[in-house]
Parts: structure tokens; C-alpha cells; sequence
């Protein structure tokens, strides 16, 4: 496992946004873990959740024009995202965002920041995909804006499970997207980090193989 990689999952379990315990989630599974995003929440937990983002664009060598945050979660994220890249990588990208409504007046648009043009690479920025629903909404957008090649995406924990099928959320977004979607860690890197002890939470491990076994995809 990559360094940054064993200090993002020790960041999410410093600050309490990587739980284990038994956890009954929005689709109604039981689980051993829970991801609470909404636990980032100063300046410094953001800077340093832009950093492990601009290493995950790094990793893969994704070279997008811009980031693109769908509203809401994203915003903070693609903006911590391309700040990193600048500030501490001398890569500069642009970044924007959705309205949730059009605005008709002004410079109007769908998009605030980079404005997007045809044949742009573009990079979405995401917390967690659950189901895909916030790729689903974003694209149709994206699409009436520009003709963009929205080739990858950044999420920060791939869960690994079934969705409807036997297929995860990431592998479904590929197939029916062709989005290619990078994590910054997954759930055996979590698991990973939990047998080499990394962080703690071992007596929690074989409710997380478990998991795994039943749900994994």
C-alpha cells in the first residue's frame, strides 16, 4: 500500500470519520464500519483531504483540465483538490461547480468557475459512491454545457460492495459510463490496515471479512 494511503486512513479514523462498531446504513444493511464525511469540518482537515486527493490525481496520472465538484459535497472537495495540486505540486487545473439551478441573468450558466468547452478533459471530484446517483445527475449537466471527455473520477473510499447486482458502484460507472473511478483507498486497504496495525480496531476484523464475504463485490 502507498504511504499516503496508510496516512489518509489513519486521518479518517483520527478524526472520527471512519467508525467501527455495528452500524444499520441507508440501504439497510448491517455493517461493522461507517464513513461520516460530514466530520470534516476546519481549514486543516480540508487542506490535508485536498493533498491525499491531488496524490490519488497523481497516482494514476490523470491530466484533466479541470475538476469538476458536483454540488454539494464536491465543491469544497475539487477546490481543496486543485489548491493542492497547485500549491504543492505546481500543476494547475481548473475547477467548477453546479448550480442547482440555471442562472439566467449575469453570465448565466449551470457551471460557476473554469468555463467548460468542447473536448475538455474534465475530472469529477466525489466523497463516496454509494449507488452513483450524484454521477447520474452530474452528466446530463455536464452534457449540456459542453461536449467534455469526463474520463475519471476521484472518490475517497471505494466501498467494494454489490450495488442492485453483482457489480459495485465503481465497476457499474465504468461500464455504463465509461468513468473511470479512482479511490484514494478501498475497503481491503482498509482491511489491510487493520491486520498490520496500522490503526486499530482488529477485534472489529472478522465482522469486516464477514461484510466482505456477504456484500463484497
Amino acid at each position: 500500500m502507498l504511504e499516503y494511503k496508510q496516512q489518509f486512513i489513519r486521518f479518517m479514523v483520527e478524526n472520527q470519520v471512519l467508525l467501527f462498531g455495528d452500524f444499520t446504513l441507508k440501504s439497510g444493511r448491517r455493517a461493522p464500519y461507517f464513513i461520516n464525511a460530514g466530520k470534516y469540518r476546519t481549514g486543516a482537515q480540508i487542506a490535508r483531504l485536498g493533498e491525499y486527493y491531488a496524490a490519488c490525481y497523481l497516482e494514476h496520472k490523470i491530466a484533466a483540465k479541470t475538476l469538476v465538484g458536483p454540488a454539494y459535497k464536491g465543491i469544497p472537495l475539487a477546490v481543496a483538490t486543485a489548491i493542492a495540486l497547485a500549491s504543492n505540486h505546481g500543476v494547475n487545473v481548473g475547477y467548477c461547480f453546479d448550480r442547482k439551478e440555471a442562472k439566467d441573468h449575469g453570465e448565466g450558466g449551470m457551471f460557476v468557475g473554469e468555463q467548460l468547452t468542447d473536448g475538455d478533459e474534465v475530472c469529477l471530484i466525489e466523497d463516496v459512491m454509494t449507488s452513483g446517483k450524484a454521477l447520474r445527475e452530474i452528466l446530463p449537466k455536464l452534457a449540456a454545457e459542453a461536449k467534455v471527455n469526463v474520463t475519471s473520477m476521484i472518490i475517497s473510499v471505494d466501498r467494494q460492495e454489490k450495488g442492485t447486482g453483482e457489480k459495485s458502484a465503481v465497476e457499474e460507472a465504468y461500464a455504463e459510463y465509461g468513468v473511470k473511478v479512482h479511490a484514494i483507498v478501498t475497503m481491503e486497504d482498509i482491511i489491510e490496515a487493520m491486520e498490520s496495525g496500522t490503526i486499530g480496531g482488529a477485534e472489529y476484523l472478522p465482522a469486516m471479512r464477514a461484510y466482505r464475504a456477504l456484500y463484497g463485490a
